[in-house]
């Protein structure tokens, strides 16, 4: 078997899929995007074509070393990002060749169920207890939330500290003890305040805080952790083994958050989590992409024992109404229940894609970018 084309579909909302074909009829599909970044990231997989034609889709491990190697340059974003989708695209491929879930080839599953958290907004305490509840009745047990929905400098007000605080407060008071709470710092508090807010929302008793300060800034976890007991979790701008490397040796983070279309793939973040587990730490994939990026983390979850939660964006809730699942002609691959998606059992990925509506909704392509926001003083924020 050989690999024959290359085909790449910017579809909406801010999403790009990658279709690789073979010479015996198999195609295989990943999902490579860097958010606000997707045109850069399918160039980067158009000059990786050429390492790609002709190859034996099998050969994924030589493949990912040629891709990452080869070039001189390697890591970052935009490359890593473009590995990661051609990765999964290659394990879709063997699995479905062989009949096999790709969580097989990783040494078959760990677990019958993988634990999922949805994500909830609101800009003041009251939406975020009218969301909270919302999911609760949708059947989640875990929920993420930002920290804050405004910029934050430097050093900032104690109203702006309460405010965190307040918003926090509403969301467990509306989710009650038993639920799993996450608060996202996103990187956009800075060292002096997130030492602070880290400290105040103990009381919450918080699955963890996330990216409490910029991946440039991570020898700053060090001052954090040893301010509050509440776990802290990085990694979703963080590309390789080699990134997360620092962080597991000097010892102050509980949780890894590599995104599988962002950091290598699968046979990359399989290594990362491997890594983790000899430092005792716990992993979970970050993900607010498509099914193709979703299908990818469950492939992994179900066969890497330190695993504890995985981000959910998708609307496996509803899979009738869910709006990213118009993509898939097989939605009823994701089994939900009562905060848990089943193992999936298909072949390669186990997704079914819905070619028609992906060339479609390429048609109309979309240009999605972060924006920009800047502190009361005019000066650029962190998103």
């Amino acid at each position: 078997m050989k690999i024959t084309q290359l085909e790449l579909f910017m579809v909406e909302p801010r999403w790009l899929f990658l279709k690789i074909s073979t010479d015996e009829g198999l195609a295989g599909w990943g999902e490579p995007v860097v958010e606000g970044r997707a045109a850069t990231v399918a160039t980067a997989v158009q000059e990786l074509e050429e390492y790609l034609i002709g190859r034996d889709p099998d050969q994924i491990e030589d493949i990912w070393q040629v891709l990452y190697r080869g070039g001189f340059y390697r890591g970052g974003p935009v490359l890593m990002s473009a590995i990661a989708g051609v990765d999964q695209a290659l394990w879709d491929i063997k699995g479905q060749r062989y009949n096999l879930p790709v969580y097989q080839f990783l040494g078959g599953a760990v677990r019958e169920k993988v634990r999922v958290y949805s994500w909830i907004g609101g800009k003041t305490p009251e939406d975020i207890t009218k969301d909270a509840k919302a999911k609760l009745a949708l059947g989640y047990n875990a929920i993420k939330m930002g920290a804050t929905d405004q910029p934050m400098h430097y050093v900032d007000s104690a109203a702006r500290v309460d405010d965190v605080v307040a918003r926090v407060g509403a969301a467990r008071d509306a989710l009650g003890p038993k639920v799993g709470l996450g608060v996202d710092f996103h990187g956009k508090i800075h060292k002096p305040m997130a030492k602070v807010i880290a400290k105040e929302l103990e009381p919450f008793h918080l699955l963890f805080i996330e990216e409490p300060v910029l991946p440039e800034n991570n020898e700053a976890l060090r001052d954090i952790a040893m301010t509050s007991t509440v776990p802290i979790a990085t990694g979703e701008r963080m590309f390789s083994r080699w990134d997360f490397k620092k962080v597991l040796q000097e010892g102050y983070v509980s949780v890894l958050q590599p995104d599988l279309s962002h950091a290598g793939g699968i046979s990359e973040v399989r290594k990362i989590a491997a890594m983790a587990e000899a430092y005792d730490v716990a992993v979970a994939p970050h993900c607010p992409l498509g099914p193709i990026s979703f299908m990818a983390c469950l492939q992994l979850d179900s066969a890497t024992p330190n695993v504890i939660i995985q981000e959910q964006v998708v609307e496996v809730h509803d899979i009738q109404k869910s709006v990213p699942l118009k993509y898939l002609s097989n939605p009823e691959v994701f089994q939900f229940a009562n905060g848990f998606v089943a193992v999936p059992q298909g072949a390669g990925l186990g997704l079914k894609v819905n070619e028609a509506a992906v060339r479609e909704a390429a048609k109309r392509g979309h240009n999605w970018k972060v924006p920009p926001l800047r502190n009361e003083d005019g000066t650029v924020a962190e998103w």
